[in-house]
């Protein structure tokens, strides 16, 4: 804890020293990078360098390093800088990422088939919900989620899982993170809370199609720490096998989530 507090007060010394310690190169580059990734459509480097409120010649030296690391690429119809998934890439090679993916993956994809229902597993990210797994079950028709998909925190059951064991102060943080929201959905985040630490699980139906139901449990750490959750947009088959119903749907997940949870070590008892 003392080491933490010592990383956290050099951190503040250095950005009291802005100017002494800054990285113009750097920034012009993590700009870039953070402005392409809102924008699916691509953009030029003209319009890079408007909205950025940077001259084309340092864009065009930015955008050349970028492209030379696969960071970027360069599209030869329009002259649009579009991400590569380099950056998701690199995003999976950490350690707890992996290990989430790693564990789950086969769980997920076995629960996936066996209840005809696809699903995912998200984690926080800059207050949203990003997704870092995704599998399909058999059928033919499904549901499912974009991997690596970054989602409103409050337009998730995903989001409420991930938020109902937190704490006062890092509850206040994550929703200041994820911003006020429109139409009193924060509000409602908040209230439903409560119902989902209650039951272990939230489902509700979809904020974004209709006729979805998702269903999301919680995956936990060695710590008891929700660090994850995976989650089923559930949708009632009408023909076929495997239907199963959105309650044995549920039951399902929430034991997968618990068994996935005790491989990362959740509920572990460590002998003095």
């Amino acid at each position: 804890m003392r080491g933490d507090r010592q990383d956290d007060e050099a951190f503040d010394e250095i950005a009291e020293a802005d100017d002494k310690y800054r990285a113009p190169a750097l920034s012009k580059g993590l700009d870039i990078l953070e402005y392409l990734a809102s924008e699916a459509g691509g953009k030029t480097q003209a319009e890079i360098a408007k909205t950025l409120g940077r001259t084309t010649s340092e864009i065009f030296r930015m955008l050349l390093v970028l492209r030379k690391r696969g960071y970027v690429h360069l599209s030869d119809e329009d002259d649009r800088y579009n991400l590569t998934t380099k950056l998701f890439e690199i995003a999976h090679r950490h350690p707890p990422v992996r290990r989430l993916t790693s564990i789950a993956g086969e769980a997920m994809q076995k629960l996936a088939n066996r209840i005809n229902q696809s699903m995912h597993m998200a984690i926080l990210h800059s207050g949203k919900v990003l997704v870092i797994a995704q599998v399909d079950c058999s059928d033919n028709n499904i549901t499912a989620v974009r991997l690596g998909a970054q989602i409103s925190l409050y337009d998730t059951s995903s989001g409420r899982v991930l938020a109902a064991w937190m704490d006062k102060d890092t509850l206040a943080g994550l929703l200041a993170d994820a911003g006020p929201g429109t139409d009193g959905r924060q509000a409602d985040f908040v209230r439903d809370l409560p119902a989902v630490r209650t039951s272990g699980y939230a489902q509700n139906e979809s904020f974004t199609i209709a006729g979805v139901t998702n269903i999301a449990a919680p995956v936990r750490d060695i710590s008891g720490r929700v660090v994850a959750a995976i989650t089923i947009p559930f949708v009632r088959r009408l023909s076929g096998t495997n239907t199963a119903s959105v309650d044995e749907a549920r039951e399902a997940l929430v034991a997968m989530a618990a068994n996935i949870s005790q491989r990362l070590g959740a509920g572990a008892t460590h002998e003095s």
